[in-house]
């Protein structure tokens, strides 16, 4: 693990130099944009038992060039420096390629959320939200939900933050709908990787209407993505998650075992290894858990033509030139899962006019703008004869430069 994140935010600062080289950047300005504004290092005493232990808490806010900062809060034990700078870094990317004024930002606690009973979460997130209150705010930085988080913490969040500051539901996306939630917002991340699988699939010429789909992860973002898929007339053939994958070659009908907590409760004739899933014979697979989980070990058995990232940096770097090699077109994470901040985003607006949108127009915004982005980044991939992740990181990375450029940041 300390490996991959000793290097997360360099491999991060190694897309935006080479974005930044292939669109003429002075190396100063590339240097700005690959440093963050702001980092926070907090201590947050949790109490247990009739002793005390020591949390550390972060929050990094990466560039606020193109509007306040945004950003989820994961409960992990693994969370450091260097992956919170990555995330916000990535946020920054992720904001100005699908063109939502928003900079990018992520926090964090180094705890295994899994061990934490109701009351201890509660606790933490209401401190983290204390010693942080201060350089948080809507038009400053808006947190969200992340690993080990949800909208039950959000609620919290937000709670506390009014107590403090007064009522701004605006202040954290992501929240219960009964609290200032938007209809929509949970399924945001998966409908937007259903929605980026079809566009792929009609751009280069390919029937959306029985096209095959493996998805890895039956989490928030997997379990939406297979629903919507279903819905667009694909059919998902295979699922995992960490009980292990069921495979059935004439589709599997998500919309019947939504519900179910677990797989491990789906009856299926044919089950397989959790990572065995990535190795179905299938026109899209969708990796939706974790990062690095398409590597040097199993790249050469990937049989997909179409690979989008619901999940962040689910495939390495090596893996990644492998089957670009191969021929197989890789929609980027910060393209691909981008609906989950598109969907803050259209939360956050709704709060600010105090006004709720009905599901179908936070829908139909979803897709087009999701559509808009996918198309432009194609674009941008022909125009430079470079892959789809180099050209996202080439559109954003321009954006922010500009806005940097027009502030007058550099005088």
């Amino acid at each position: 693990m300390t490996n991959a994140h000793s290097s997360a935010f360099q491999e991060v600062n190694q897309k935006v130099s080479q974005a930044g080289e292939i669109l003429g950047l002075k190396p100063g300005l590339i240097s700005a944009l690959s440093t963050c504004e702001r980092e926070v290092v907090i201590s947050i005493p949790l109490r247990r038992g009739d002793d005390v232990e020591v949390l550390t808490g972060y929050r990094v806010q990466h560039s606020s060039a193109r509007g306040p900062r945004k950003g989820g809060i994961r409960f992990h034990q693994d969370v450091d420096l260097d992956e919170v700078r990555a995330l916000a870094s990535l946020m920054t990317w992720k904001t100005a390629l699908i063109d939502v004024p928003f900079g990018g930002a992520k926090g964090g606690v180094a705890v295994n959320a899994s061990l934490l009973t109701n009351i201890e979460k509660e606790e933490i997130i209401r401190r983290w939200t204390r010693s942080l209150v201060h350089v948080l705010g809507h038009h400053r930085d808006i947190p969200a939900p992340d690993m080990g988080t949800d909208a039950k913490t959000m609620a919290w969040l937000m709670d506390e933050f009014h107590r403090l500051e007064g009522f701004q539901p605006a202040c954290v996306t992501g929240k219960p709908v009964e609290l200032f939630g938007a209809p929509g917002r949970e399924e945001a991340t998966g409908r937007g990787v259903a929605m980026i699988a079809a566009a792929t699939l009609k751009k280069h010429k390919m029937k959306v209407e029985g096209a095959t789909v493996a998805i890895q992860g039956f989490g928030n973002v997997g379990r939406y993505a297979a629903l919507v898929c279903q819905e667009l007339g694909m059919k998902v053939i295979a699922i995992s998650d960490v009980s292990g994958g069921i495979v059935n070659n004439k589709g599997i009908d998500i919309a019947a075992i939504f519900s179910h907590k677990s797989l491990e409760t789906v009856e299926a004739d044919n089950r397989v290894g959790a990572a065995e899933i990535l190795e179905i014979q299938c026109d899209v697979l969708i990796p939706a858990a974790l990062g690095g989980v398409i590597n040097e070990g199993n790249v050469a058995k990937i049989k997909a033509e179409f690979i989008i990232e619901g999940a962040n940096q689910p495939i390495t770097f090596a893996a990644d030139k492998e089957l670009r090699t191969q021929g197989v077109v890789i929609v980027p994470d910060i393209l691909a899962n981008s609906g989950g901040v598109m969907g803050s985003y259209f939360e956050w607006t709704q709060n600010i006019q105090e006004f709720s949108w009905p599901i179908e127009k936070f829908r139909k915004e979803l897709d087009s703008r999701m559509e808009l982005a996918f198309t432009n980044v194609l674009e941008v991939s022909k125009k430079h004869s470079v892959d789809m992740r180099t050209a996202a990181f080439v559109v954003a990375v321009g954006r922010v430069a500009h806005a940097f450029e027009l502030r007058g940041s550099l005088v």
